[in-house]
């Protein structure tokens, strides 16, 4: 896999070839190569390059980085690659010096290239289109070469949520089951599904084992040092928007509105009704000739809005308002259900996930184990471990997926949280309909009744 990305230079030319031949990045400027031009003056022929054309082009050269992941590729590979890149994208028409970087934890090119085409004398025009090109090319030579490709997944991935931390590298590990992020928003989410106050939530948090730090944002840290005994921030850019302090909180309380087992359907609608007062066992209007004819003119008023709410949803008679209301409570109840078996698939599936790293964390020890099993010192000494391992095996063998790998685990359990999170929206939808409708069916007895 390759990621390419491309950035123009306007001035310190000279600068930037200096950087990326550096002896330090490159084993000793073993790593570079050229076309057309001798690296050591090239800032100079590329300027000779543009006299000659008589180009009037404002940049001087593109920086072309292509960056691969850890350990997928060797570092004479690479460069090979990125000479193959160049010959696919510049076609020997622009002069350019490629190299190799090995000093940071993944090995990635660098490739400065003239900005004007020494055959046409024309300026090279870097828009969508052009690195798309770049980009097609060399997905393809990684897999020419055997090496993986960005997929869609990834980029389905960096939009849901939409962070500055997310790199392909993090991708990878979110796949493996690896990645102390993705645990990190996993387990807010659970911690949420379990809470009905913010105090809960912290309190949950706690429990699945992470050290909270209170300050402007949210911090978390995993007792097992999983996250690399650093805190992780609960803020926008770090975990997404869905995983800050006040959207957390914001979601607890939607929570509590939308899955609650009781029909408080007052909590549910923003809109307010007048009632219908009674008139005949209300004792101000035996005592009030005045207040009884205010009573009367207010119901009646109330009532005629209440028949032009009635109308809005289609209902004209006080049979089809029964009628209506029983088929609605009757559909929120499905969708309730279909929010619980989905929670329930989620945790499940969590659990899978949970026990295959702890199948992974531990068995090395566990094949030392069975190899040994008549040392009982060995036992003693690594009975958590092995005890964690069996456990762990025999949730896998009694889950409906304990055959899914990892990272089909993980896409499926995010699929899920999109799905409760549209019949959570749905509910409330219907929740706000039925509060509305009751109150309609309220006033309207009442009204019945005073008739009477």
């Amino acid at each position: 896999m390759a990621v390419t990305k491309i950035h123009p230079i306007k001035s310190t030319l000279n600068l930037a070839l200096d950087y990326i031949m550096n002896e330090n990045k490159t084993n000793e400027k073993l790593l570079i190569s050229s076309f057309g031009c001798n690296p050591q003056i090239a800032h100079l022929e590329f300027e000779q390059t543009k006299k000659e054309c008589d180009s009037r082009a404002v940049i001087l050269a593109r920086h072309l980085i292509q960056s691969f992941a850890p350990n997928e590729t060797t570092p004479e590979q690479a460069h090979q690659i990125g000479l193959d890149l160049c010959k696919r994208i510049l076609k020997d028409e622009y002069e350019y010096v490629l190299t190799t970087h090995i000093d940071k934890g993944h090995i990635h090119n660098h490739i400065l290239f003239n900005n004007v085409n020494f055959k046409t004398g024309k300026a090279y025009i870097s828009n969508k289109r052009t690195y798309h090109q770049i980009r097609y090319q060399s997905d393809k030579l990684c897999k020419e070469n055997g090496l993986s490709v960005i997929d869609e997944n990834y980029k389905i991935f960096k939009t849901k949520y939409k962070t500055n931390g997310k790199s392909y590298k993090e991708y990878m590990e979110f796949k493996k089951g690896n990645s102390w992020k993705n645990k990190l928003q996993i387990a807010i989410d659970k911690a949420i599904e379990k809470s009905k106050t913010y105090d809960n939530f912290i309190k949950a948090m706690e429990d699945f084992g992470y050290e909270i730090k209170f300050g402007k944002y949210l911090s978390f840290r995993h007792k097992d040092k999983r996250d690399n005994g650093r805190f992780t921030r609960a803020k926008a850019s770090t975990l997404g928007a869905d995983y800050t302090k006040e959207r957390i909180k914001e979601r607890i309380e939607n929570r509590e509105k939308t899955t609650s087992k009781s029909f408080n359907y007052e909590k549910s609608s923003g809109k307010k009704f007048d009632n219908i007062i009674d008139t005949k066992n209300n004792e101000k209007v035996k005592s009030s000739k005045g207040y009884e004819v205010w009573a009367n003119k207010h119901n009646m008023r109330t009532m005629a809005s209440t028949l032009n709410e009635m109308r809005k949803y289609g209902i004209n008679s006080y049979d089809e308002l029964d009628k209506k209301l029983q088929e609605m409570a009757s559909q929120r109840q499905n969708i309730l259900n279909n929010i619980k078996q989905i929670e329930s698939s989620m945790k499940g599936i969590y659990s899978v996930i949970e026990s295959k790293n702890i199948l992974k964390k531990n068995k090395l020890v566990y094949d030392m184990y069975k190899k040994n099993k008549d040392d009982k010192n060995f036992y003693e000494e690594y009975k958590a471990e092995i005890i964690a391992y069996e456990t762990a095996l025999k949730a896998i063998k009694n889950s409906n997926y304990g055959s899914l790998n990892i990272n089909t685990l993980s896409d499926k359990y995010m699929s899920l949280k999109d799905q409760k999170g549209e019949l959570m929206d749905k509910y409330s939808t219907e929740n706000s309909t039925i509060y509305d409708l009751q109150n309609l069916k309220k006033n309207t007895d009442k009204y019945i009744e005073n008739e009477r």
